[in-house]
């Protein structure tokens, strides 16, 4: 099983420190890096005075922790690509890959909130689904051709690249029939600079909830990551994704192939300790998702949310926190294993008002007395 740190920076207040903030993650990645973690992922979140969330690029947050790791892969989870122009994501992206030296995996999202579509991008606003999801997969389409071709085009209903009548002439740059239409002297196609590393496109996942967005992510090829849902309700997801990209691939793929799932993680001494320590800090985190999703999404198969049904820590911690002792954790991704073959666990470690220092604790836990379980054999070999 692989193991990685879903980062998303958070503190109410904290925006007056932002430069200590940025000092902590590094010094997390760092630790991860040099400690066997496989991966570690930022996220995007724009006007978020509140502090709930602190990073509005996780490009450039990916720039800054490839200088400082060797061998760690830098995710984001997710860049919003609806809020972006395609080809300037493509290129930064291929960037990051460059500097990276290929350690890039690329997550992208949909979009969530109004605020930030309203001042972004009004063609992204959530509330038009269609249009949202049209300008997504557009967006997608294009950055899978800049990346798959050295000189390519595209022709959508909201994009078009190049423009028609792009008159190009320059002695240093001879006209040539793989980008020109040499009669016109119109440019017809076009390369961004640079292309990826790794010399093609990039693993690409997308942070998805809905049945139909898992099924078009399994039709074309895009890794799924997961969040909230309990174990039971996972496995029809996980079941979906898997049914769907066997027929996309004509062959059978295997149930958690493709997948990550983001799980809330706090390793303490004791049950008591966990809880003390981190409840409020992911119950606050937990009380600003859900005031737009509900509670639905932590409910079994068939269960309902019942009437007056609050978030507390005695409701959330048996659905999906991995909140305790190192054998409590080690035990509840036992059954994510059995039950849903995960092959990739995302740990969310840093919430809301949580000192960094027990983050660090927590992880050290984790690190030495929780992730060997799955990562060597009883003789202790890779």
């Amino acid at each position: 099983m692989k193991f990685g740190i879903f980062a998303n920076l958070a503190g109410p207040g904290r925006h007056e420190e932002y430069d200590k903030v940025l000092d902590e993650a590094r010094e997390q990645a760092v630790y991860c890096d040099e400690n066997g973690y496989d991966s570690i992922w930022y996220t995007e979140h724009h006007f978020g005075h509140e502090g709930n969330e602190l990073i509005s690029n996780p490009l450039m947050m990916g720039v800054d922790i490839a200088a400082r790791t060797k061998n760690i892969r830098i995710g984001q989870a997710a860049n919003v690509a609806t809020f972006w122009q395609p080809l300037r994501l493509a290129e930064d992206i291929a960037m990051l890959d460059q500097l990276s030296k290929g350690r890039v995996e690329v997550g992208l999202a949909r979009g969530l909130y109004g605020r930030e579509a309203a001042n972004l991008n009004a063609l992204a606003d959530p509330k038009n689904n269609d249009q949202n999801r049209a300008l997504f997969e557009e967006t997608v389409e294009v950055m899978k051709k800049a990346w798959s071709n050295r000189f390519f085009s595209h022709d959508g209903d909201i994009y078009q690249f190049p423009p028609e009548g792009l008159k190009w002439t320059h002695p240093m740059s001879p006209q040539s029939p793989e980008f020109m239409d040499m009669e016109k002297g119109e440019i017809n196609k076009i390369s961004i600079m640079p292309n990826t590393y790794q010399g093609r496109m990039p693993n690409l996942w997308q942070t998805i909830d809905s049945p139909s967005s898992i099924k078009i992510a399994a039709e074309t090829g895009i890794n799924a990551i997961f969040w909230m849902p309990t174990v039971k309700e996972l496995k029809g997801r996980f079941e979906l994704y898997r049914e769907t990209a066997s027929k996309a691939r004509g062959y059978e793929v295997p149930l958690g192939e493709g997948i990550a799932l983001v799980r809330d993680v706090y390793v303490a001494e004791t049950m008591e300790q966990a809880r003390e320590d981190a409840a409020e800090a992911v119950l606050n985190t937990y009380r600003w998702i859900c005031h737009w999703r509900g509670l639905g999404n932590l409910m079994d198969p068939g269960e309902e949310v019942k009437v007056g049904q609050e978030l507390t820590y005695e409701f959330l911690h048996p659905r999906n926190l991995l909140f305790g002792t190192p054998e409590y954790v080690t035990e509840k991704i036992q059954e994510l294993k059995e039950e849903l073959n995960l092959q990739n666990l995302l740990l969310w470690k840093n919430h809301s008002h949580l000192p960094h220092e027990k983050v660090m604790n927590s992880l050290k836990l984790f690190t030495e007395e929780v992730m060997p379980n799955f990562t060597k054999t009883k003789q202790g070999v890779l």
